[in-house]
């Protein structure tokens, strides 16, 4: 056989290593087309993969050729196209997210509330916790703005302040989304 595909793995069809003698090729094609052939349940395909396979490997000098040309193909470096990963989304990524996080949560807490929509309570459960993520998301973004700025900077030096006075704001809020929910 002169003619063989570059593309197929001969010896992945026999389950040969690249380095298998001669008897082992002999050896590993019988008992696959034992196992393939179409007296014995396999297919046609299969046994006309098979010797082909075995056409190649068998003959030294279509091994050789063949062999010559997978590794050229094998030795080709793969580059991957992909774009680098994000390292850091930045202090404008931390606000963006937390704001719309905050936003859909408290949609859906709304949509719930004002349009008597009391059947969808898993949707205001929802809405708590997209809330509740948001604030975290919020308080990531607070340190994420605190490590942004010089050192020498006075609310870097003092973020136990800046804790309280995020806490006081994030419950103040909550009261009034509370006070709006039931007042209405």
């Amino acid at each position: 056989m002169s003619a063989f595909d570059s593309g197929k793995d001969y010896y992945g069809i026999l389950g040969a290593d690249r380095q298998a003698s001669q008897q082992d090729i002999d050896r590993l094609y019988k008992r696959k087309a034992a196992q393939h052939h179409p007296d014995r349940g396999g297919s046609e395909e299969e046994m006309k993969t098979l010797n082909e396979a075995y056409g190649v490997l068998k003959d030294v000098t279509t091994r050789r050729s063949y062999d010559a040309v997978r590794l050229d193909i094998v030795e080709r470096p793969i580059v991957p196209v992909t774009t680098p990963t994000a390292e850091d989304i930045g202090v404008f990524g931390h606000c963006l997210s937390a704001l719309l996080c905050l936003l859909v949560g408290l949609f859906l807490l709304f949509l719930v509330r004002f349009q008597w929509i009391w059947f969808l309570w898993p949707l205001a459960i929802l809405a708590g916790f997209v809330i509740a993520f948001g604030v975290l998301m919020a308080r990531s973004a607070m340190l994420a703005v605190s490590a942004s700025l010089p050192g020498s900077h006075l609310l870097r030096r003092h973020t136990t302040v800046q804790e309280i006075i995020f806490w006081t704001v994030v419950v103040t809020i909550g009261y009034l989304i509370y006070l709006l929910l039931t007042g209405v």
